[in-house]
């Protein structure tokens, strides 16, 4: 059995390294240790899972043990890691993309002043996700999570000169607070259920105990499900996620499009046994992600901001998986959550490139030329919108909405309305796919373009460009091609699809899905490539200006949670400003100021001042010695 620790030590190893004595090294060192400790991790993660797949443990995963945490009574908490097929594909995604992503830092970032920082955080930040996804026990999977939160305050904020980069990385602490608390209130809830933290023994013991007293076996999978709609930025706290955007580009691809806002989709995943035990967790997880991918498919559709477009794609990409999930095609979920991680990052690498080669603009209607002055970044970038799309049969996104639209209304809890939310999402996907890209790279140059990038640079977008076009060809829909080795794999840890008696032909949904992608790149090109002046005239009325304000401010969810929860919270602060605790603690405050003064009288500065002190000091000592 190989040493499971080594992967997360390596660049837990490089965190510390880096932020004992990063000022110390040059450029060149922290970009070695940086990036090396994570290709490390990625290279024995890819040797340890070619070895997975040819000879599978038994049991279907190495488990290793290296000391116990804590004990407190009965429960013993140990520092257990756990790699079965699930885990390998997020550690894979973790390290592999991560990698690439490192790599792409070591230039992006080279003129940083504070690059060991970076790469610190980064290092920190990749450790506490594969702690997540390697945790055999819920205790330590929740470590990882509030690790990956932390790193994500510090990367979000890592600019904290700009008052603006500290507010979203505040706003994203805690508003995924919310989903944290949530989530441990679950946990407590578990070990009192059940007594025990070990994921496979609550596999294992829930459906015998919550079949004998069904009290908790709603309530706990609510609870671990508002945890991964914080982490995953679902309806109701997505706020967050648009405003992350003022971290470094390569911060966007790592935490808030390949790995963390993904932990969401892990925990459900793992923990699906307690989830199918309750079929209103299910319908809910489902209604929440359909609900989402809409919403935030709309706003990304009239966003200027470059990374917000992507910010709000990724919002929706996840409520697919989460609609996936939903309906229990678990799978399916996973299976996008794969093709994702490699388009998603790709987009927001290649949005990166484009900022800073047009002097840090974000906004897509002062870009355009760009497919002549940067012919190999244009392919890249087309690569993976077109994967965002789901270009039928040539992209790897395709192979993954593919199923989750044809689960959404053939899987056991699938349903018509919940594919026609679906269906709406891919045509809007397609729409603002299309918008972008033509947008950024068509039309004429209105900045002028600057010199930026490098073999560095580029090496990570020619790979997941690659990757964003083939890797969807490992499973296929059953009436194409039967080639399932992504389900089989996954299969022997997540429950098979159960599909419906009188399901609709596949056949006809992926026509009608396909139908729905061509029609949105369509509306995307007419309405923004052959007559520019046709979508500012539309826009100019006034009731279409008030809608496109609505969802560019991403559907007024920040200005109700501020009407419902800061104005009265921060109301009630003002009432008890001067309460009776307030002011006892302000007369203290007086008392001391009061002293203060007093005492500093006694320090003027004047030596006669101090030796006449001194000397009557002595005389009233002398005096009372002689008196008793």
């Amino acid at each position: 059995m190989p040493l499971l620790a080594l992967i997360p030590a390596l660049p837990l190893t490089g965190f510390l390294v880096l932020f004992l004595g990063g000022r110390r090294f040059s450029r060149n060192v922290i970009a070695g240790i940086g990036a090396g400790s994570v290709i490390a991790s990625a290279v024995f993660t890819l040797l340890w899972g070619i070895r997975f797949l040819q000879s599978p443990p038994a049991g279907g995963a190495w488990t290793q043990s290296l000391w116990q945490w804590f004990r407190v009574e009965s429960l013993s908490v140990g520092i257990d890691l756990r790699l079965d097929a699930l885990s390998l594909l997020f550690v894979f995604i973790i390290t592999f993309v991560g990698a690439l992503i490192h790599i792409y830092s070591v230039a992006f970032m080279r003129q940083d002043r504070d690059y060991a920082r970076f790469f610190a955080s980064m290092n920190l930040f990749v450790c506490s996700m594969l702690l997540l996804v390697m945790a055999d026990n819920l205790v330590l999977l929740y470590l990882g999570w509030e690790g990956v939160g932390l790193c994500s305050y510090l990367l979000i904020g890592f600019w904290y000169e700009k008052p603006a980069n500290c507010y979203a990385a505040n706003k994203a602490f805690y508003i995924t607070r919310i989903g944290d608390t949530a989530m441990a209130i679950g946990l407590f809830l578990l070990f009192k259920e059940l007594g025990t933290l070990s994921i496979p023994g609550i596999l294992n013991q829930a459906p015998q105990h919550f079949a004998r007293s069904a009290s908790y076996s709603t309530l706990i999978p609510l609870l671990l499900l508002a945890g991964g709609i914080g982490k995953s930025a679902q309806l109701p706290l997505q706020t967050w996620l648009p405003d992350a955007m003022a971290g470094p580009s390569p911060v966007s691809a790592l935490i808030h499009a390949a790995t963390m806002v993904t932990a969401g989709v892990y925990l459900i995943a793992r923990m699906h046994g307690l989830f199918l035990l309750s079929p209103m967790a299910m319908s809910v997880t489902a209604v929440i992600g359909a609900i989402t991918l809409f919403i935030a498919g709309c706003s990304a559709l009239v966003q200027t901001d470059i990374k917000r477009i992507l910010a709000y794609s990724t919002i929706s990409q996840i409520g697919y998986m989460f609609l996936a999930l939903g309906v229990g095609a678990w799978s399916a979920a996973i299976f996008h959550f794969f093709t994702h991680a490699f388009f998603k990052a790709l987009l927001f690498l290649a949005a990166g490139v484009v900022i800073e080669a047009l002097h840090h603009e974000h906004n897509i209607f002062k870009m355009g030329g760009l497919r002549q002055k940067m012919p190999l970044l244009f392919y890249t970038f087309l690569s993976g919108a077109a994967s965002l799309a789901a270009l039928p049969l040539i992209t790897a996104g395709f192979f993954s909405k593919d199923q989750i639209l044809w689960y959404a209304w053939s899987a056991g809890n699938g349903n018509i309305l919940l594919w026609a939310i679906a269906l709406a999402g891919a045509f809007i996907t397609a729409c603002y796919s299309t918008r972008l890209l033509l947008v950024v790279f068509w039309g004429e140059a209105k900045t002028p373009v600057g010199k930026f990038g490098g073999r560095l640079i580029y090496l990570p977008l020619i790979t997941l460009a690659a990757l964003s076009l083939i890797s969807g060809f490992i499973e296929w829909p059953h009436n194409i091609l039967h080639l399932t080795l992504f389900s089989d794999e996954l299969q022997q840890v997540l429950p098979a699809t159960i599909l419906q008696e009188n399901h609709p032909p596949e056949f006809l949904l992926q026509g009608i899905a396909a139908t729905a992608t061509i029609a949105g790149i369509y509306m995307g090109y007419h309405w923004y490539y052959p007559i520019t002046g046709r979508i500012y005239r539309w826009q100019a009325g006034t009731r279409m200006l008030a809608f496109r304000s609505f969802l560019l401010d991403g559907w007024k969810f920040d200005q109700l949670y501020r009407t419902l929860f800061i104005q009265p919270f921060l109301y009630l602060t003002r009432i008890n400003k001067n309460d009776v605790f307030d002011r006892v603690y302000s007369g203290i405050a007086r008392g001391s100021v009061s002293l203060n003064r007093l005492f500093s009288a006694s320090q003027n500065g004047s030596l006669r001042w101090y030796i006449a002190a001194v000397l009557i000091g002595i005389l009233f000592i002398v005096t009372l010695q002689l008196l008793l």
